[in-house]
């Protein structure tokens, strides 16, 4: 087997003692070329290899193409050796990259590497005869890609945020910068180096060049100085000496309450309205420098003197910082027209320890109260009076007083009354005195005796004020009633009959009406001592006799008393009647009490009574008399007898038929005049039949008496139904002709009113059951 030959004199070393350069050929370049020496191994066996090294190239080499190695077989054939090359870079992905020469065996570089991309490629080399057959086996081809600084260092952000609090200790940790290079880090091409470009803040800040972590370098960070921090921050390959790429970094200062706050100044004045509440008055307005809206920031107010009451609120108002004084409470400029204040201020959040007290933490606030008009009140309410029933015009029953609070101020007070004031009150409009208008009512047209209403007093101010009180006026009764004896009369047994309940009545309440008090009064035909009389309780006596009483009527004089102050006594007297009682314990008859009665009466009333039951006596005598005449000269009828008979047939206009004349009733005529009509003569038909013909002959016969009547009249009206021939004719019909010769009256005519008052009406209960209600609402 024949060997490559390399013509880079490099590679002697390390092909070792086997290989030795024995000739130069080639291109007008120079190019070394390689022999492999042929060893003997054995029975004179040649031992032949490939040994290609790595081959170093440039990346980013601009001349192109360029030769990178010559490969060359020493087993030369007749026409020659055929090279190439494949892998990536040749025949695969990425294309083009690498070339080969087929007779020279020359491998060329045709486009500029990138190590970021590709940074090593591994080849196969084969060496053909013309034929195509392998001359040598397949061998590797490495070509390694060296790395140039041509990418620059780039942070993995633009900006960077960090935080930290004012005051924080040196080598406080505030952020880490980090970047990356794209170049082999293996080189000086990736070494970094991280500074920052803001000499100001060298200070403050400090930042490791090879970690780009950034600490506080000194405490001096204040909030209140600078809250926000910007710095240019720089990081550089080949240990700061390559390419350089910049970023910035932002550093917020967070506060710490190491500010107290304080009264803009040391006093206040404000003024406050009277007798309001739930109104801001004033603002006390602080300054603090720490941060706006938050805690260590925001105001925290207390009244620490001066409001003993409560009246006063403070609270912070969260845009402004400012405490904002309201009332709680009503002030009274009559009390206090100033009050003075002491208020503290403290922030929400406590105060660094290591911070002084404000100097200003202390406020005097002067509050001057305004007067105002205020309603006037009433001493007492309600307004509690008392007076009498019955008292007469203009008597004074309270003096109803009321005051105004404005002290400083001089205001009439006028006093009026509810618009629904009893008539028989008034109020006097300059004082405020109630008194009588009209009479007293009584006490029992009160409820419990009591009247309520309403006054009102009102000043003269601006705007006017009104204050209202209940007024009551108690109506006290009167004892201006004297009590009845009930009953007035009574019945007694003469012998055993027990005694008389007797009571009282008085129109006055407690405590002028019972007890009452019963006593026997004196009489001169009737002592009293022929009675006794025993308490049952406060309103009921026993009035009993003396023995036995002879029957009578007896007129008994008693005195009855009330309880009033002073009481009312008055003298009745006391019917009674004393008779013979049966076993029962009732009165048999009264005669003995009329006979007593007669005889305990004048001369002039027996006369009177005699007379008066005479004249009753003739005149019921008078009566009777000219009522049985006036029946006896009436003569019996079917229908009795009178001047004038209202009766009359009934008509019935409503039917479409013969007119007046087609009307299912009778000519009353015959009821009226029953003698004219014989039961055998002629034929009974309608009055509306035609003229000629012949109906056929009913019997009929009369009624032989009143009470026959009804058969009389259902006969006919069963013969009228039955009759085929009699049909409603067509006619001209006239609807107000009442018919003729009729022997009933008008109903309206004046004759029939004066002869109905001579009709009697009595034969009406003999016509049966069915004419019953007429006999009761026209008999006797």
């Amino acid at each position: 087997m024949g060997t490559l030959l390399f013509l880079t004199c490099s590679l002697l070393a390390v092909l070792g003692p086997q290989v030795v350069c024995l000739s130069k050929e080639g291109p007008p370049n120079d190019t070394p070329i390689l022999h492999l020496r042929r060893q003997k191994e054995g029975l004179g066996r040649v031992k032949r290899a490939w040994v290609i090294p790595p081959i170093s190239v440039s990346e980013n080499h601009k001349r192109l193409p360029h030769l990178l190695v010559q490969i060359k077989s020493d087993k030369q054939q007749p026409g020659g050796v055929i090279y190439s090359i494949k892998g990536p870079g040749v025949d695969e992905d990425p294309r083009g990259i690498f070339s080969i020469e087929k007779l020279t065996g020359k491998v060329y570089l045709n486009t500029m590497l990138d190590r970021e991309k590709n940074g090593r490629f591994r080849l196969k080399a084969y060496a053909l005869s013309l034929g195509g057959e392998p001359l040598e086996d397949p061998t590797d081809l490495e070509i390694v890609v060296m790395d140039q600084n041509d990418n620059r260092p780039l942070f993995r952000q633009k900006v960077f945020t960090g935080h930290v609090v004012e005051g924080a200790a040196p080598g406080t940790f505030v952020l880490k910068a980090e970047a990356t290079d794209a170049d082999d880090p293996e080189t000086d091409n990736a070494a970094l180096k991280y500074s920052t470009l803001d000499p100001g803040v060298g200070d403050l800040f400090s930042m490791d060049e090879l970690s780009g972590e950034i600490r506080t370098a000194h405490v001096a960070l204040d909030r209140e100085v600078a809250g926000l921090y910007n710095l240019t921050l720089q990081v550089a390959d080949m240990s700061g000496e390559g390419l350089a790429t910049t970023a910035t970094a932002v550093i917020f200062v967070e506060d710490i309450n190491d500010n107290p706050p304080e009264f803009t100044q040391k006093e206040f004045s404000m003024e406050a309205p009277e007798n309001q509440l739930g109104v801001a008055i004033g603002r006390v307005t602080v300054q603090d420098k720490d941060l706006p809206g938050s805690s260590n920031w925001l105001a925290k107010f207390t009244i620490l003197e001066g409001d003993p009451t409560g009246a006063f609120a403070i609270q912070t108002d969260p845009l402004t910082n400012d405490g904002v004084i309201s009332l709680v409470k009503a002030l009274d400029h009559e009390h206090q027209n100033l009050v003075e204040l002491l208020v503290s201020v403290q922030n929400q959040s406590p105060l660094e320890l290591s911070v002084s007290k404000a100097a200003q933490a202390l406020a005097t606030v002067r509050v001057h109260v305004q007067d105002a008009n205020e309603a006037p009140s009433f001493q007492e309410s309600p307004c509690w009076g008392s007076v009498k029933e019955g008292a007469p015009t203009g008597t004074d029953i309270i003096l109803c007083r009321a005051i105004d609070p404005d002290i400083h101020q001089v205001q009439e007070l006028r006093f009026s009354a509810a618009p629904d004031l009893a008539s028989w009150l008034q109020v006097v409009p300059e004082s405020g005195l109630v008194r009588t208008l009209q009479k007293v009512p009584p006490r029992s047209a009160f409820m419990d005796g009591w009247y309520t209403s309403y006054i009102m007093a009102s000043d003269n101010g601006t705007p006017p004020l009104t204050a209202t009180a209940t007024l009551s006026v108690e109506v006290q009764e009167v004892n201006d009633h004297a009590p009845i004896l009930l009953p007035g009369s009574g019945e007694l047994c003469g012998r055993g009959g027990g005694g008389l309940v007797l009571s009282a009545l008085d129109e006055d309440l407690p405590p002028h009406a019972e007890p009452f008090h019963f006593r026997l009064g004196q009489s001169v035909t009737q002592p009293a001592g022929n009675w006794t009389l025993s308490r049952s309780n406060g309103t009921h006596v026993l009035l009993r006799p003396q023995g036995d009483v002879a029957e009578g009527l007896y007129m008994v004089p008693l005195l009855v008393s009330d309880s009033g102050s002073p009481p009312r006594t008055r003298e009745q007297l006391l019917n009674v009647s004393v008779c013979a009682c049966n076993a029962w314990g009732s009165c048999r008859t009264h005669v003995a009490a009329v006979v007593g009665a007669v005889a305990g009466l004048s001369l002039g009333a027996l006369m009177v009574i005699l007379c008066s039951a005479i004249l009753l006596l003739f005149l019921v005598l008078l009566v009777a008399t000219l009522e049985r005449s006036r029946r006896q000269a009436l003569p019996k009828g079917l229908l009795g007898s009178s001047q004038e008979d209202l009766r009359d047939n009934v008509l019935n206009y409503n039917e479409q038929g013969g007119g007046e004349e087609d009307q299912d009733a009778y000519d009353l005529n015959q009821l009226r005049s029953p003698g004219l009509f014989p039961p055998q003569g002629k034929p009974l038909r309608r009055r509306d039949a035609p003229y000629g013909y012949a109906l056929t002959p009913l019997p009929r016969r009369m009624p032989a008496c009143p009470s026959d009547i009804e058969d009389f009249i259902a006969e006919g009206l069963e013969a009228a139904d039955s009759d085929p021939s009699v049909p409603p004719y067509d006619t001209a019909l006239i609807y107000n002709y009442e018919g003729e010769g009729s022997a009933g009256g008008s109903l309206s005519s004046i004759l029939s009113s004066l002869a109905d008052d001579d009709q009697d009406y009595d034969y009406l209960n003999d016509w049966g059951p069915r004419f019953q209600r007429l006999a009761e609402l026209y008999g006797q």
